[in-house]
This record gives C-alpha cells, sequence and structure tokens, in this order.
C-alpha cells in the first residue's frame, strides 16, 4: 500500500493554534509523525531583555493566557531566590490557591475541548459553563479573569477578605458536586471511552525516556510533580495526593485530570478555611544584585522552567523560560506512530498543547557552527523563502 504525508496545520480546525504536523500514513494508520514548531513564535525572551523586574510581572503573565499565574509565580520566585527573601506565610498561602484556581480552570477548558475534539459538545458546554465560577472567583480577587496582575515581588498585591472566603468556599462546595458528573462520565460515557480508551498510549519506560511532564507523565503511571517533589509556594504545608493513572492512553489523561480538579478543590477549601494572619508581602529593592536562579513551578500542563540572570541593574540580563508542550511535543511525535488517522486530533489535545509559550527561535549558522541574531527584516524574508520552498514540495 502506497504511503502519503499529510499536513495537518499550520491552520486546521483541529488546532487551535497555528503548528504544523506533517503525518505520513499507510491507508489510515500513521507510519510517520514529524512536528514543525515555531508558528508562534513572538520574540519575548529578548523582549525581557528590556523591561524592568516590575515591567516583566506582567510581561511573563503573557507568556500564556491559561498559565499566566504560574508563569508569574515562576518569575517572581527567581527574584525572590536571588534577593534572599520569602514572602510572609499569607501571601505563599493567596499565591498558592490562585496556582490551583489556575489549574482548575485550565483543566475544565481542557475537558471541554476533549469533548468537542470527540464529538461531544455536551461536555464542552457543561465544563466551561462551570469554569465561569472560576473565572469569577479571579475577577472578584484580582481584578481579571484571565491576566491577574496578583503576583508581586515578595508576596502577592491583593489581601481576600472574610465575605470573598465565604464566596469561595460557597463556590468550591458546587464545583465539587459538579464533578461526581465529569467522573462519571469519564468512567461510563460510551462516546468518551471509544474516543479514548487505547488510543495514544505513552509507556512509563518511554514517558521517562522522552522526560513527559504533567498529566502526560502521571497518566504514564509515575507519581512526579512539582508541587510534591520540589515543593514551592506553600504546598509543603499542606495536604494532598498525586494524581496517576495506569491505563497509559488519551482515557487516562481525562481520569488524571478530571481527579486533580477534585484534589485542587480540597486543596482550596484547607488553604481558605486555615488563611494564616498578617502580611501579604514585603517591600524588596528596585535593583536586583548579581546572580542566577532557577525556579520549577507545576503549572496545569507540568512542569514550567524558569531561569533567570541578574546583573545588578532593574532590568534582567537574561530570562529563559521552557513551557511544557515544549517537553511533551517529543511523546506526541512518538505515540502518533501506529494510530488511526482519525485520532491524531485527539492526540494532540491530549497534551493540551500551547503552541504560543512553547515555540522559540534559534538561527544557527551551519558554516561558522555559531548563532547568530537576525533582525525583524531579515527574519521575514528567511520565513517567506523557506515557505516558497518547503510547503508546496
Amino acid at each position: 500500500m502506497a504511503k502519503l504525508t499529510i499536513p495537518i496545520g499550520p491552520q486546521h480546525p483541529a488546532l487551535k493554534e497555528p503548528e504544523k504536523f506533517m503525518i505520513t500514513v499507510e491507508g489510515e494508520t500513521v507510519v510517520d509523525a514529524d512536528v514543525r514548531i515555531g508558528h508562534m513564535h513572538r520574540g519575548l525572551e529578548k523582549m525581557f531583555e528590556n523591561r524592568t523586574y516590575m515591567q516583566l510581572i506582567h510581561a511573563t503573565e503573557r507568556i500564556c493566557g491559561i498559565c499566566s499565574f504560574t508563569h508569574s509565580t515562576n518569575f517572581c520566585q527567581n527574584v525572590e531566590y536571588i534577593l534572599g527573601t520569602d514572602p510572609p506565610p499569607r501571601g505563599l498561602y493567596l499565591r498558592t490557591i490562585m496556582n490551583e484556581w489556575e489549574r482548575i480552570h485550565s483543566h475544565l477548558l481542557w475537558l471541554g475541548i476533549a469533548g468537542h475534539e470527540m464529538g461531544f459538545d455536551t461536555l464542552l458546554m457543561w465544563s466551561w459553563d462551570d469554569r465561569e465560577e472560576i473565572l469569577n472567583l479571579f475577577e472578584d480577587i484580582t481584578g481579571n479573569r484571565v491576566t491577574h496582575a496578583y503576583n508581586t515581588i515578595g508576596g502577592v498585591r491583593r489581601d481576600i477578605s472574610d465575605a470573598q472566603i465565604q464566596r469561595s468556599l460557597r463556590v468550591h462546595d458546587y464545583l465539587l458536586e459538579r464533578m461526581d458528573a465529569y467522573v462519571h462520565v469519564a468512567l461510563n460515557e460510551k462516546t468518551v471511552l471509544k474516543r479514548t480508551q487505547g488510543v495514544g498510549i505513552l509507556t512509563t519506560e518511554d514517558a521517562k525516556r522522552l522526560c513527559a511532564v504533567g498529566p502526560r507523565l502521571r497518566a504514564s503511571n509515575i507519581s512526579y510533580d512539582v508541587r510534591k517533589n520540589d515543593p514551592y509556594a506553600a504546598y509543603d504545608q499542606i495536604p494532598w495526593e498525586v494524581i496517576t493513572c495506569d491505563t497509559l492512553d488519551v482515557h487516562a489523561q481525562l481520569v488524571v485530570r478530571a481527579l486533580e480538579i477534585i484534589e485542587a478543590i480540597k486543596m482550596c477549601k484547607y488553604m481558605l478555611e486555615n488563611l494564616p494572619a498578617g502580611d501579604i508581602r514585603i517591600k524588596v529593592p528596585r535593583k536586583v544584585p548579581e546572580g542566577e536562579a532557577i525556579s520549577r513551578t507545576e503549572a496545569p500542563r507540568g512542569e514550567d522552567l524558569h531561569y533567570l540572570k541578574s546583573n545588578g541593574t532593574d532590568k534582567p540580563e537574561r530570562l529563559k523560560v521552557r513551557a511544557p508542550t515544549l517537553a511533551n511535543i517529543l511523546n506526541v511525535a512518538h505515540v502518533l506512530k501506529g494510530a488511526n488517522i482519525a485520532d491524531v486530533p485527539m492526540i494532540v489535545a491530549g497534551i493540551d498543547p500551547c503552541m504560543g509559550c512553547m515555540d522559540r527561535v534559534l538561527i544557527v549558522d551551519s558554516e561558522k557552527e555559531t548563532s547568530r541574531v537576525w533582525d525583524r527584516e531579515q527574519l521575514r524574508k528567511y520565513s517567506i523563502d523557506w515557505y516558497e520552498k518547503e510547503a508546496f514540495r
């Protein structure tokens, strides 16, 4: 049987952001897959070098709309590490609550997208309606629903009142009841089971070899979570368990995320009921002394890593971001091989990809074996020339 190469992307109904997957099929079976990243590169890391630390709190939130708070948490933690300071306990609790609210709303968003990809739009309507409850909490506490401007170096910017705590607890009780329906759907709904069970299997050995992260890693029955293995904020002060699943497929990722929502709700309830008294932040200097630091957080999609190098001024010398999608894209290309062509959207959606926070560009001169910097016009000309040569071959 003849092999056929099919491009999925950069623009495709199954992709919410531009990315290109070159899928080679034999009949309806995928025999090879190649991922071409870079369609969403925004030059953020270069821009970071020209902003002050206070400006970068808001800039790092815009790396990703869904994981905005975890990126600003990583950045603030890195600066705090170099300064040798710690936020007050109340500030750490509030920072942790916001990170878990972000996990809840991100996982609910993913459940809806997964339902849409499998033709089960009822799940999309349910989960996105319930997700609004968390977004309303964000708006109530921070004033914003997506990019919150809530983190700051040394703590958080706004306190939470007793009335807001009570409103938040009522929302958590409601969502805890609603999660019974989602768990029932995940375990019993025939549409979900037929589209996810046995699809996109990543073995435990391959998950380790390909350095998978987040729900994809835990769906391969590996109990690893940055919040537990390398605790930050207040995660070592509250009771919670790492969720894993041993079926290794897309269904396992659905189960892990559904149960992680329940665990996150319980964590938030505990923190709201046991919120320490006191200040929410400390004052820090405008200029940061020379130093280097690495911060890791467990974003909803997996391990998010920031590297920061300071030079004694009010602007960083270097800020490098390794988002979880970049870590997971290798295992997607691997598990696509042998899959049915109709299952490609579900496998890609399984890792909840975010192309905007993943894409990076490095230009290497193959003759001199050195990297070089291009200006905007040079990069534009290269992209046009490459597209004319490669896209229609």
